[in-house]
């Protein structure tokens, strides 16, 4: 052992047990040949913390230990070894003996702790009491209204024998834990305990201790069985000492468990006498509540003749001030709702691009289709103005309502000058059948609401003055016969009114449905989510207390904690028994013996100022007021700044332009047209005949040489030639020359107009903004516009007179249709010569000068014109057709010559070719008759060989040309100029009617900016009437 614990870090004895550690010292530090000596002293208990104690290691000089052989170290630490396994063994034999003896002596000497169940309450009692606690509870709650137990003393008495139980048994549990811990402990640290020093010296003096160190290890034994008994004994009295705590905190709790018992039971009985109390005290609450109720009533009945009284006074005074006013011719001082009114009806349809929106307040009458609000607001209005229907929309556009006071009770549209009598039935039928109408044309493009505001006027005596807006019931679904965007749009003009945040919002909410189906109450909390401008209303409450058997549903909604949003206040309402036939003061009748006999009003669930539309009436109309005075101030400043911006663009931009809006321009424009029809009488009766005599020959030019003169010509004596222009001139008036005629006429009569109006745009006062105004009524008037039908008839006969006429009988008439006749046929050859020209392409001279070469098609025309005019001077008084044999002919000579073509290409180009042909001969004959008047008047045509019928022929179409356009001359400046005038007038009517048109005809930025202008001027000079007259109210 000795040999196993030297080494060169000296060597450490550890020593079991306190008291041996004295000897141990001594036994070490007597000997002398040491040459350092550290003692380091650990102890080892269980009954105090080695964290306590610190680690003392001195420091001293290291020496160098001579090292041995590997072997020698190996052998000594297993002998080392074996040694200590005798040492441990026996060592935890002892100790555990010694240990399990005492374990027995300790389990003994506990106390029995059947004490306890005689000084705790059993399990029975506690039950008891819990229960009779219970049934006390109930008992107040069911008593006492708005009375619950405390909840200490309610949770006391079952969970204080509980937690007294669970703290026992976790003490108990602690107690034997710990006993086996200290158990084990025990067995565990038999050589744990003590103390251990280490010594630190040099290699030679470890010989020295051997046999020191035997009696150190018998006397460590016999320590250690010595001190594991003493150790068990501190821990069975540190035990003992741990259940007499446990005792006496037994002890106080459960006394102190028995004083909250009996206070609970004093507790009791108070609670008793305070339900006694209670219900004392609740009797005479409802009588004070039921003699409430009856002063209440009483008082108003009283309020309701005064304001009836008030209503005939007020009447009657209105009616003494109309009458002085017509007396003396002057004109009734408006009131301020409808100087109000008439702001807002100016503001309905008003865009501004300045962002000075309208904020002015108004009420906005919101809710769930079938909701009631139409009925909430025909109470308010007092007369059942609306149209109704089983569940089916009748709001589809917006409606505002503007309530006033008056000595009648009557209704206006704002754009009508009738007024309905609201007292009559028979007039409330047509007002409602006229509102169902005017929703109905406001709907157009197949949509189902409008966002066009149609504005009424109610007055009568006792009406609160406000501004009221109907609008579309909210739905959640669209049918089949709706717009698919129509709960879009419905949503879309809510949210455009209620975005005013000056608006006050009346939410209706029917009473009758679940609150979970409302839709209107989440849109109004999004537009308003503070509620202070928000009044909400719940109707049909009369059915929703048949329905819900709970109150206290009801009075969670009018106490605002039932929805999802805030509001100024919450009334109900009864608006209807389901009679649409029903009278308003029948439903006020009804209104008030509900709220008198209702069991919410008898309960004093909510208070009695909610109920009833009257107060709701009152309620509104102070909240409206009050919002007017504190806004309209605002709204005039900001329109103010938006006039002066306005004006400050005008002037930058059309400095020198008077300041016209849409409707001004329009009744300029008219001005103009007008003036131009009347320059119509300023055209002389020679332009006129000079302007139809041109336009009617240029529309029978073509009809006279194709289907008169060649047809003519093509006999071979002039008696011939007189006939069948004779007949043809016939059949000509008798058919289509009138018809034509009447339509020359009338173009003519367009084309003077139009010259007319495009020398007023070469003007220099010329504006262009009318340009397509004017141009859009001329043709609308012009497509309107048809000749009488009797002016055809009359130029037939005049036609058939002037035709049948062929005795010239003037030298100058005879010259004059020799120039006709010339210069027509002059014409008409030009105009085949640019044919040909087309047809055979360029000369040969054009295509040396210009480049031009022809195609393969003109080369082929060219071959075969060439054969066709050697055919015509072949023979000079060739047909105006070909032969078979002449086409086959020129089809032939043309094959030899390369060029193929068919019968039918040959006709094409043999038209022009003779007609060529046959106006040069025409021209010719027309040159030789000029000095053949003579001739003609003698009769000597025949002897002289002149034949001049051409132009005989010729001079009756002019003469019929001068007579008719004298007759359409006269028709023109006498009838047809004033029946334009009148189509013209009637076309500029409908439009200045139509306001849409307008705005298409007249567009522009100065337009826009001159009528909002215009428009702000008005608003902006009507409400400052509007303020001085409210400040003067004040």
């Amino acid at each position: 052992m000795i040999k196993l614990l030297r080494g060169r870090y000296g060597y450490v004895v550890r020593v079991v047990g306190a008291s041996h550690t004295r000897w141990v010292k001594q036994k070490l530090t007597g000997r002398t040949d040491y040459t350092v000596l550290v003692p380091v002293t650990r102890c080892y208990s269980s009954l105090q913390s080695s964290s306590s104690l610190p680690l003392l290691r001195l420091p001293g000089p290291s020496y160098a230990v001579p090292s041995r052989g590997i072997g020698m170290v190996i052998a000594r630490v297993l002998r080392g070894a074996l040694k200590i396994r005798y040492l441990l063994l026996g060592g935890s034999i002892a100790g555990g003996s010694a240990l399990a003896k005492t374990y027995e002596e300790w389990k003994e000497a506990l106390p029995d702790t059947k004490f306890l169940e005689d000084i705790l309450p059993s399990q029975e009692d506690l039950d008891a009491i819990r229960s009779s606690l219970i049934a006390y509870r109930d008992k107040i709650k069911d008593a006492v209204p708005e009375f619950s137990l405390d909840p200490k003393l309610k949770e006391l008495g079952e969970e204080q024998y509980g937690q007294l139980a669970l703290w026992f048994r976790q003490r108990l549990d602690d107690a034997i834990k710990a006993a086996e811990e200290e158990k084990n402990d025990a067995v565990g640290s038999l050589f744990s305990d003590g103390e251990i020093l280490t010594l630190s010296g040099v290699a030679n003096s470890l010989p020295s201790l051997a046999e020191d160190f035997t009696d150190l290890k018998q006397h460590a034994v016999a320590f250690t069985s010595m001190g594991a008994a003493e150790k068990e004994r501190e821990k069975a009295e540190l035990l003992r000492l741990r259940l007499s705590q446990v005792e006496a905190e037994l002890r106080e709790k459960t006394e102190s468990l028995t004083r909250e018992v009996s206070n609970l039971a004093r507790e009791n009985d108070d609670l008793k006498k305070r339900v006694h109390s209670n219900e004392t005290i609740r009797e005479k609450y409802e009588s004070l509540q039921e003699e409430l109720m009856q002063v209440q009533l009483k008082y108003q009945k009283e309020v309701e003749r005064l304001e009836r009284e008030n209503k005939e006074l007020r009447r009657t005074l209105m009616l003494r001030v109309g009458e002085k006013a017509a007396a003396h011719h002057k004109k009734v001082k408006k009131s301020l709702i409808d100087m109000y009114s008439e702001v807002l009806d100016e503001l309905c349809d008003y865009d501004s691009s300045y962002d000075t929106q309208d904020h002015l307040p108004r009420v906005v009458v919101v809710g769930d289709q079938s909701s009631g609000k139409t009925s909430v607001l025909e109470m308010v209005a007092q007369a059942r103005i609306f149209p109704r229907g089983a569940g089916e929309m009748m709001t589809r556009s917006p409606v505002m309502v503007t309530l006033s006071e008056g000595p009648y009770h009557i209704a206006s549209f704002k754009d009508s000058t009738r007024e309905f009598d609201l007292t009559k039935e028979s007039e409330l039928k047509e007002l409602r059948k006229e509102v169902e109408l005017r929703m109905r044309n406001s709907v157009r493009s197949g949509r189902t609401v409008s966002h066009e505001v149609i504005s009424m006027t109610v007055k009568g005596p006792g009406l609160q003055r406000m501004v009221l807006v109907d609008l579309p019931g909210i739905i959640s679904t669209v049918t089949a016969d709706m717009a698919s965007d129509t709960r879009e749009a419905i949503r879309s003009i809510s949210q455009q009114y209620m975005s005013n945040p000056n608006a006050i919002i009346l939410c209706i909410q029917d009473g009758a449905v679940d609150a979970e189906r409302s839709n209107v109450t989440d849109l109004v909390s999004q537009m308003d989510p503070s509620g202070k401008r928000t009044i909400f209303v719940l109707t049909k409450v009369d059915l929703a207390e048949e329905n819900l058997t709970n109150p206290d549903r009801i009075r969670k909604i009018l106490a605002g904690k039932l929805f999802p949003m805030r509001a100024l206040g919450y009334f109900a309402v009864v608006t209807g028994r389901g009679n649409q036939e029903d009278s308003i003061q029948s439903i006020k009748d009804y209104e008030e013996a509900f709220f008198r006999s209702s069991k919410i009003f008898k309960g004093g669930v909510v208070s009695s100022h909610q109920f009833t539309t009257r107060n709701l009436s009152l309620a509104v109309s102070e909240c409206f007021w009050k919002m007017v005075r504190d806004t309209v101030e605002q709204q005039a400043d900001a329109f103010k700044a938006t006039r002066f911006n306005l004006e400050t663009e005008w002037k930058n931009n059309f400095p020198r332009t008077r300041e016209l809006d849409r409707d001004e321009l329009f009744e300029k424009a008219r001005g103009d047209i007008l003036d131009e029809v009347v320059n119509l009488s300023q055209v002389s009766p020679k332009q006129w005949e000079e302007a139809l005599s041109s336009k009617l020959w240029d529309k029978m030019v073509t009809y006279v040489f194709e289907n008169i003169y060649l047809p003519a010509a093509q006999s071979d004596s002039s008696g011939t030639f007189n006939t069948t222009a004779d007949i043809k001139l016939k059949q000509w008036a008798d058919q289509t020359l009138p018809r034509k005629c009447v339509e020359v006429g009338w173009e003519t009569l367009e084309e003077e107009f139009r010259k007319f109006l495009e020398r007023a745009k070469a003007s220099r006062d010329h504006d262009t903004i009318f340009d397509n105004l004017k141009a859009c009524v001329v043709d609308e008037a012009m497509r309107r516009h048809e000749w009488e039908d009797k002016a055809a008839d009359v130029l037939r006969v005049i036609q058939l007179n002037a035709l049948e006429d062929r005795s010239v009988s003037e030298k100058q008439q005879w010259d004059a249709a020799c120039k006709f006749l010339e210069d027509s046929v002059k014409d008409k050859l030009n105009a085949t010569e640019n044919t040909l020209r087309e047809m055979v392409g360029p000369s040969t001279k054009e295509q040396w000068i210009y480049w031009q070469y022809p195609t393969e098609a003109q080369k082929r025309r060219s071959a075969v014109k060439f054969e066709l005019e050697k055919l015509l001077l072949n023979e000079n008084t060739h047909k105006n057709t070909l032969t078979y044999d002449e086409v086959t002919a020129v089809r032939k000579n043309a094959q030899s010559q390369g060029v193929e073509v068919d019968n039918e290409f040959v006709r094409e180009t043999w038209h022009p070719v003779y007609r060529r042909y046959f106006l040069r001969r025409a021209l010719a004959k027309a040159y030789g008759c000029r000095k053949a008047f003579y001739a003609y008047h003698q009769g000597l045509e025949g002897e002289l060989g002149v034949e001049c019928n051409d132009v005989v022929l010729f001079w009756r179409i002019q003469q019929m040309i001068k007579i008719t356009g004298n007759a359409l001359r006269q028709q023109v400046m006498n009838r047809e100029a004033r029946r334009l005038e009148k189509e013209i007038k009637e076309v500029l009517e409908e439009y200045g009617c139509d306001r849409e048109k307008k705005e298409q005809l007249l567009t522009g930025r100065r337009v826009l900016l001159a009528e909002e202008l215009k428009r702000v001027r008005q608003i902006q000079e009507k409400l400052e009437e509007f303020i001085h007259a409210l400040n003067a109210e004040k």
